[in-house]
């Protein structure tokens, strides 16, 4: 084998030889098989996707001008900028010419791979069972049993796990410049090939067989050339929504972009970065959002199909030669999917990829662009070879012909037994029809044998002449920028990655307006309240305590801010996960960019924070002093955001982070020598002090503090702070902190489904369900079951038709308001079927948010009528909408979230039997039988679609059912069964609006009225279709466009123009109104009662909590935890003066628990509220998530109560053990009102990333103004006046306090005294029994003249009764505790129904 020759692209024939393919303005004729690309082929198609780029480039110039004078255009679709008419072919070819003479090698590499097998965990019927609290339980106290056992059986003999084989054993070759379709059912192993080929292994028990590119085996090409070959998933569309597209495709260019070797002489990064760019935009038709944001449901951005095409332009930056497509036309129009698969060939064939691809639906345009076809029958290989044979392979084996299906659908149509139909006088006794038996007749057949000869040809070609294994090696080492490795995977170096992802986070953060500003005005906002609660300390001993206080404020304030960052290193994972697979970067690198990135952020916030709180505060006030705080404490953050952000990169899950966050948390707080004293500090927990970071920045802060103040003066008698000397009233700072403190300075995917175990009902249900369908499997029927209308049955009265007219709908821009929909009219009659299509872009799912009333947005104008009547409050309850985005309860099963649909939305009159029996009869018709069980979380796309779709049809809607793509992702068979259910409810009268993506002929002819839109919202075409969509043909070809016999007429028309109808519009509302209204009386919003809703949706609700162990079992192992080590900290205490401040933030610490609980409750409140759906009211909602969490919260108050009264020795005071009991209630007031005071926060919050900022500042104010934290008799007055006041924790720690510390006798060690001598000849007592009486305490030595021995408290009285605590107003102050938690309930419930952040 030689080399080409400049100019030249190497392709290879059947025989592994090579063949030229020449520039095609220069090209001869070239001999190939028929297996070998087409040249003359290829070049048709380039010129028919060149005139079509080429055609709307020009429209799009049109369209600019026409917006330019009418000032309106679409918002979805932009506008084009029309710089340029764009030649695909053209630019594509002149561009690798100029790369091969520039001496530039070329990256072809072929794949073969033989007796491919991947095979994962379980045997053939084994099922994987949901987790519940109990098991997690369990297992807390089983697990290191099982982790020790789990050590020793590695050396002990054992039997091997059982494993299923989900792919068998697959051979071929795919070699440079050819493309394979994969088709196969859902579940048939389509996604596992191509992951396999794209070397994506991890999840697989074992991946057997060999898979060889360009010679180079798997293992060699993960190690050195991971972003040669990847793998583009199904449905993910993981983006950075505040960035736009733009700036997406560049970052991604950034970090594949070749070295100076590997671009043109003369043409510089930025350069090849913006031509790439442009040329991707342009080619996928979506260069007019390239300033647009990403956007997600949060953030309004690019629509659904746009964002699925910067999915496939962010891994064609990639510039792999190995491109796996899964499914990705999903959510595009025909046409615009015709495009892309166009766009691949093109690339395919002038640059030498290798392609795979599986889509589900491939119309006749696509299915023709492949050169070879694999179809897969539950993971074996029933067919390999050139498409243009694959049809009459199948017909000869016996399967009858069925020519007006697409040649896709019928190839899987052959593997599916509810689907298949066989020739006249043959049936399943001589036709090949299991797996087994297709895969024997495909080995045994002529195919076969080519494909293992052209695969044996090609190994042997790669073995010996290694031209493209070595000309592929020298290509991906001229990539390399400077300094990187041969031997790196990556194309840029670790430093490189470093600044590519620390621009990117830059612009993520400085686009995110909402939480940037959020985040400021929350840390200013608390900088003033700390500085304000602390405002000027004084020089005497009352500021000696508080002066350490707010030192410890504000170092603990910064550090637990950095909390939030777990969760947003949680949500990123999956971006870092592709990207990642796309060897864009190293996942290391993302750490240090991410620091980087923050650091302008977080050190102008935090220098603010420590301006305002350190000279509101009052303390010392010189230049050094202030700067070595703020460099201590801004050091001190960096450290706690590292801690941090190692757990969010560590821990599998958000419970797991967690636990291990609050495992430290507690212990930092504690052992930071604020609350505890480093030498009262228990020996066996000692430890924790030497490795907490805040215990360093606390220590460093306070001796920058106390160190520069040289003495301190104290007006009384006797002055009793610790340090102080006898018979003086000074005290040096350094004195307070070494005997205070103890501070002295001493220098500087799943593919496994999860199933909920059957009870008695779901397994006699299942059972049913098996033997029906095994009933229907046995009837193999001879003729052609077509979606053919049934029987219109009488219709009744009540059935009202649904229409619109002049609908416009407008939405607010910086530029002003823009036009989405303009003056469309329609109608959906009682049983008909109408479709609602349309281009990408086109505004279809706009347009059915409009009529669903689903808008919160913008301004809508027009006339939405039923039978002629505006619309009434329960029109949401006659109808039903499934969506294109899946949002479900993820611990539900498949058959309880349709239940849970029908009990809600059909009306109560009917009976809990009938609505289980249809809901049954939905889990037949979806073919979700053996999914019945399974969890909705652990369901793949096309199975979470269906599910979507039963949920919608459960309910029954009376009016009008609105189904948003509801074939999109769905395979032909299932996109069949859907829409000839579809037909059979409209036969019945059931009136349904769908919009409807690459419909083939047969699905299309199904429907009886077309809506298509055109760019803008413009009405195309309204009216009926006609048998073989006669009609609409005709209608076109009136107006010049002629639909050829042999193209899809919903292909054909999505680039036709027409116009709109009306009469019929009119005569519809004359004949209704010609009717009296029905009567109104009793109407609703909602089809049942409020208590029955509440009882449904706390029934889910405690399901979901049970199947949720991670969840409630971290919130009962932080409880425990916390109360556990608080209380070995202080463990049997005793009844001395620095016992009863122990006592004291033992106490403390229970305000703690309302912060455990927020952080877990904020998160799965605005979960559930997105699935929350029009099904119920929202304040069944509201206390259904909140009657859901009580058990769980009074179960952890006890635990805790437990942990903490009894360890501690609790209940030494006047009220005795009884007084536990009322420490108790209030422990289970707080952990329920934790529960409230979270889900307040979620109910305000559109998001969970500006949730989580609100949670520490509400903690800590609340924490800081309680009474304790600032001793009351030093807050200042307007603090006193109403914030104090307004504290709930100024109630619990009042009632707890009172209730453990009243007739507590307290005896002063002798430490602890104040030693102070009396006048000559006068006793302690007769000098100082009016300063007792007066200040409270006791004289221990009261005869004696010298060496008077005070101590300030004689009973634990004296200490909570200067802080403005009664003993006798406890239950007062319980029961105001409890009404801040039926406070936060009743704004819970408001907000919840009046506040909306989904913006659409």
């Amino acid at each position: 084998m030689t080399n080409s020759p400049p100019g030249v692209e190497a392709l290879y024939d059947s025989d592994g030889h090579q063949v030229e393919l020449r520039d095609p303005e220069k090209s001869t004729t070239a001999a190939i098989s028929s297996q070998a690309v087409d040249v003359h082929r290829a070049e048709q198609e380039f010129n028919a996707l060149s005139r079509r780029l080429s055609a709307r480039s020009d429209q799009a110039k049109q369209r600019d001008s026409k917006s330019t004078l009418n000032t309106t255009h679409d918002v979805e679709k932009g506008v084009s900028d029309g710089s340029h008419v764009f030649n695909l072919r053209d630019y594509l070819s002149s561009s690798n010419d100029a790369n091969q003479k520039a001496g530039i090698k070329h990256k072809h590499v072929g794949v073969t791979w033989e007796n491919l097998q991947v095979e994962v965990a379980g045997g053939i019927n084994s099922k994987i069972y949901v987790g519940t609290l109990g098991g997690a339980i369990i297992m807390f106290f089983v697990g290191p049993l099982l982790w020790i056992w789990g050590l020793i059986s590695h050396f002990l003999p054992m039997k091997p796990q059982p494993t299923r084989t989900i792919l068998h054993k697959s051979s071929g070759v795919l070699k440079p410049g050819e493309m394979c379709l994969v088709l196969g059912c859902p579940g048939s192993g389509c996604t596992t090939f191509l992951k396999a080929i794209a070397n994506q292994r991890s999840g697989y028990v074992n991946v057997s067989g060999e898979v060889l590119y360009a010679g180079i085996d798997a293992q060699e090409m993960e190690k050195h050339y991971k972003g040669e070959v990847v793998y583009n998933q199904e449905g993910r569309r993981h983006h950075i929504a505040t960035l736009t597209v733009a700036q997406t495709l560049a970052f991604a260019l950034s970090t594949k972009t070749p070295g100076p070797n590997g671009r043109l002489p003369g043409v510089s990064r930025k350069e090849f970065d913006s031509e790439v760019q442009d040329t991707l935009l342009r080619m996928l038709n979506i260069s007019h959002t390239k300033q647009t944001l990403v956007g997600d449901e949060f953030v309004r951005g690019v629509s659904g199909g746009e964002r699925k095409r910067v999915s496939i332009a962010e891994m064609m930056a990639t510039r792999a030669r190995v491109q796996c497509w899964d499914n990705s036309t999903r959510g595009l129009d025909a046409s615009t999917a015709l495009d892309f698969v166009k766009s691949l060939r093109v690339m395919t064939d002038v640059l030498g990829q290798t392609t795979f691809a599986t889509f589900y639906q491939a119309g006749e345009g696509i299915y023709d662009l492949f050169d070879k076809v694999m179809v897969l029958d539950e993971g074996r290989q029933v067919f390999y070879g050139p498409p243009s044979e694959a049809r009459a392979y199948f017909e000869n084996l016996g399967y009858r012909a069925l020519p007006r299906q697409s040649t896709a659908d019928y190839l899987t149509g052959c593997t599916d037994p509810n689907e298949r139909q066989f020739a006249p006088s043959r049936s399943m006794r001589d036709v090949p029809s299991s797996p087994q038996a297709l895969e024997r007749a495909y080995q045994l057949s002529s195919y076969a044998d080519k494909d293992n000869s052209a695969r044996e040809k090609y190994k042997i070609l790669m073995e010996t002449e290694r031209t493209d294994q070595e000309a592929f090696r020298a290509a991906v080492a001229a990539d390399k920028k400077k300094g990187v490795s041969q031997s790196s995977p990556y194309t840029r170096g670790f430093m490189g990655q470093v600044w590519a992802l620390t621009v990117r986070r830059f612009q993520m953060r400085i686009q995110d307006k909402f939480q940037l500003y959020t985040s400021y005005t929350l840390c200013f906002v608390l900088a003033f309240v700390i500085g304000g609660a602390f405002y000027k300390q004084p020089l005497t001993s009352n500021g000696t305590f508080t002066r350490g206080s707010v030192i410890f404020a504000a170092l603990l304030t910064t550090c637990l801010e950095a909390f939030a960052e777990m969760p947003m290193m949680m949500l990123g994972r999956p971006i870092l996960r592709k990207q990642s697979g796309y060897s864009m970067y190293r996942s290391s690198a993302t750490a240090l960019a991410n620091t980087l990135s923050d650091v302008p952020f977080s050190a102008v916030r935090i220098l603010v924070f420590n301006i305002i709180v350190y000279f509101m505060s009052g303390l010392h006030p010189s230049a050094g002093a202030f700067w070595t705080f703020h460099l201590i404490n801004y050091t001190a953050y960096l450290v706690m955001q590292g801690f941090f952000r190692t757990f969010g990169l560590m821990c599998h899950d958000f419970h797991s982070a967690f636990r291990l966050a609050v495992f430290f948390i507690p212990n930092f707080v504690e052992y930071a020598g604020y609350m505890i004293p480093v030498a009262s500090m228990k020996r066996w927990l000692f430890w924790i002090y030497y490795i907490n970071p805040i215990a360093y920045g606390w220590q460093a802060c306070m001796e920058n503090e106390f160190k520069r103040i040289s003495r301190w003066t104290g007006p009384q008698q006797v002055c009793t702070l610790f340090g102080a000397e006898r018979g003086s009233n000074m005290i040096s700072g350094a004195s307070y902190l070494s005997a205070g403190y103890g501070l002295d300075q001493y220098g500087s995917d799943l593919s496994i489904k999860i199933f909920a175990k059957e009870n008695e009902d779901t397994k006699r249900r299942n059972e049913i369900l098996r033997e029906k369908r095994a009933e229907r499997h046995g009837k193999q029927a001879s003729d052609t079951e077509n979606i053919t209308r049934g029987p219109k049955r009488d219709i009744a009265p009540e059935r009202k038709t649904f229409t619109w007219e002049r609908l416009n709908y407008h939405v607010p821009s910086p530029n002003g308001p823009l036009r989405l929909l303009h003056d469309v009219y329609g109608y959906v009659k009682p049983g008909t079927l109408t479709a609602l299509m349309g281009a990408s872009g086109a505004g279809k799912t706009t347009c059915l948010d409009v009529l669903a009333q689903r808008k919160n947005i913008g301004v809508i104008s027009g006339d939405v009528l039923v039978d002629g009547r505006p619309l009434d409050s329960d029109f949401a309850r006659g109808t039903a909408y499934a969506e294109q985005m899946d949002v479900h309860e993820g611990t539900a099963t498949v058959r309880e979230a349709m239940r849970f649909s029908a009990y809600l939305r059909q009306p109560e009159s009917v009976s809990q039997e009938e609505k289980d029996a249809y809901v049954e009869e939905m889990i037949e018709l979806l073919e979700l039988q053996d999914l019945a069980e399974a969890l909705v979380f652990s369901l793949g796309m096309e199975a979470r679609k269906r599910l979507t779709i039963g949920v919608e049809l459960a309910s029954k809607p009376e009016l009008l059912l609105f189904l948003d793509e509801p074939t999109s992702g769905l395979d032909a068979q299932s996109a069949w069964n859907l829409v000839r259910f579809l037909r059979k409810l409209a036969d019945q009268g059931q009136a349904i609006l769908c919009t409807i993506h690459q419909p083939s002929s047969l699905l299309f002819e199904s429907f009886d009225r077309l809506l298509l839109l055109e760019t803008g919202g413009e009405t195309v075409y309204f009216g009926d279709i006609g048998q073989d969509s006669n009609i609409v043909r005709q209608y076109f070809a009136r107006h010049g466009a002629h639909c050829p016999p042999n193209v899809n007429p919903a292909e054909y028309m999505l680039e036709a123009i027409g116009a709109q109808v009306q009469d019929e519009i009119n005569a519809i509302k004359s004949n209704a109104l010609a009717h009296p209204p029905t009567n109104k009386q009793g109407m609703s919003t909602y089809a049942t009662s409020f208590l029955y809703q509440l009882r449904v949706v706390v029934k889910r609700n405690n399901v979901a909590l049970w199947r949720s162990p991670d969840y409630i079992f971290t919130r009962v192992f932080l409880c425990s935890f916390v109360s556990l080590f608080v209380s070995l900290s202080f463990l049997q205490l005793g009844n001395s003066a620095r016992e009863l401040q122990f006592r004291v933030f033992s106490i403390f610490w229970v305000t703690f628990l309302p912060a455990i609980v927020m952080v877990q409750i904020v998160p799965l409140f605005i979960l559930n509220r997105k699935s929350s759906s029009r099904m119920y009211s929202p304040y069944a909602f509201a206390i259904g998530q909140l009657l859901g969490e009580i058990p769980y919260s009074i179960g952890c108050g006890i635990i805790y109560w437990l942990l903490m009264v009894y360890p501690i020795g609790f209940g030494q005071g006047s009220a005795g053990t009884n007084g536990t009991g009322f420490q108790l209630l209030i422990i289970i007031f707080m952990m329920i009102f934790g529960v409230s005071l979270g889900q307040l926060i979620a109910a305000f919050s559109p998001s969970v990333q500006v949730a989580v900022l609100f949670n520490p500042p509400i903690v800590l104010i609340l924490t800081t103004f309680c009474g304790i934290t600032i001793p009351y008799p030093t807050l200042l007055g307007f603090w006193k006046s109403w914030l104090y006041q307004l504290d709930p924790f100024t109630r619990t720690l009042a009632a707890m306090l009172s209730t453990e510390l009243h007739g507590l006798v307290i005896k002063c060690k002798s430490d602890e005294f104040a030693i102070f001598d009396p006048p000559s000849g006068q006793t302690c007592m007769t000098w100082a029994n009016e300063f007792v009486q007066t200040i409270g305490g006791y004289i221990d030595n009261p005869n004696d003249t010298t060496a008077c021995r005070y101590c300030q408290y004689k009973t634990g009285d004296d200490f909570f009764v200067p802080l403005n605590v009664q003993y006798s107003h406890r239950w007062r102050d319980a029961f105001i505790l409890f009404a801040f938690f039926v406070f936060n309930l009743i704004i819970t419930i408001l907000a919840s129904r009046y506040i909306r952040y989904a913006r659409r």
